[in-house]
């Protein structure tokens, strides 16, 4: 039988007790997340952030993640306040908002204006457009359409597409009554489908062939252009925090910002990934 040392012995002991202390370390530093995380703020993020956080949740079951709406500005109060551990927004921060808060954009939409197929017209500028929402142009002739009077559609009040649309293009005017009100993406564009002279805004991530996004100012609305700004109905959807965040709260930001978070975006909206 081969025979140890004592300083062999020792020194394998030693061995054996490093190990198991760098196998209990390891283990604790995976150890599974556990907590809750309440998120609060715009109603156009909220469906994303409800998708994101079930994925996240599924990876991590002892997690519970609560989403609410209330609004952007909602979020910016809740996060300020304490009432919330992530607000979300759909709009930039104006300057005295973003005292003491923390930024993070997840994604962004661009918000496409859409006609029916057989409409000649492929570009409007952003003044046109504000134009017609405030019926001051109410006939295609008069931006180099076929003579037809101008069928508006839009969004239900409280709706934040229509409230992004109004602040990007409106600012300050107020939308015309003559609009057709529909309460969800889906209903403008199946309106705008199958109505030949009209004209509605839905989410870029919503396009299909059945209606036909115009050029804004000369842009078409893609990725490309919707990231680097240079089409105009662009909006960020952040993710806002004050102070040290919370390790799972980090943890859901991180997920969020991954390739497989950032696929989750890249089905209706435009992923930022490396962008941010």
């Amino acid at each position: 039988m081969k025979r140890f040392s004592l300083a062999a012995l020792v020194m394998a002991i030693v061995g054996i007790v490093i190990m198991a202390i760098s196998y209990s370390h390891s283990v604790g530093a995976a150890g599974p997340l556990k907590g809750s995380i309440s998120i609060v703020g715009s109603t156009s993020v909220q469906p994303l952030a409800e998708e994101l956080a079930k994925a996240f949740m599924k990876r991590n079951p002892k997690i519970a993640v609560t989403v609410a709406g209330g609004g952007s500005g909602a979020g910016i109060k809740a996060i300020r306040g304490g009432q919330a551990d992530i607000g979300t927004s759909s709009r930039e921060l104006k300057p005295e908002e973003k005292q003491g808060l923390g930024e993070v954009t997840i994604a962004r939409d661009g918000i496409a204006v859409i006609v029916n197929p057989v409409n000649k017209v492929t570009g409007l500028t952003l003044a046109q457009v504000a134009k017609i929402y405030t019926d001051q142009i109410k006939d295609w002739r008069n931006v180099g359409g076929a003579k037809g009077s101008i069928v508006l559609i839009g969004r239900e009040a409280g709706s934040g597409t229509r409230g992004a649309f109004e602040e990007l293009v409106l600012g300050k005017a107020m939308p015309t009554p003559n609009m057709l009100v529909q309460g969800s993406t889906g209903a403008v564009r199946q309106t705008v489908a199958v109505t030949k002279n009209a004209i509605g805004y839905i989410s870029m991530g919503q396009l299909d062939k059945t209606v036909k996004a115009v050029k804004i100012n000369g842009m078409p609305p893609n990725e490309d252009n919707v990231l680097n700004k240079s089409y105009a109905l662009n909006r960020p959807f952040l993710f806002l925090t004050k102070g040290p965040a919370k390790v799972i709260v980090k943890a859901f930001i991180d997920f969020t910002l991954s390739p497989e978070g950032q696929t989750i975006v890249g089905k209706e909206f435009v992923p930022v990934g490396k962008h941010n």
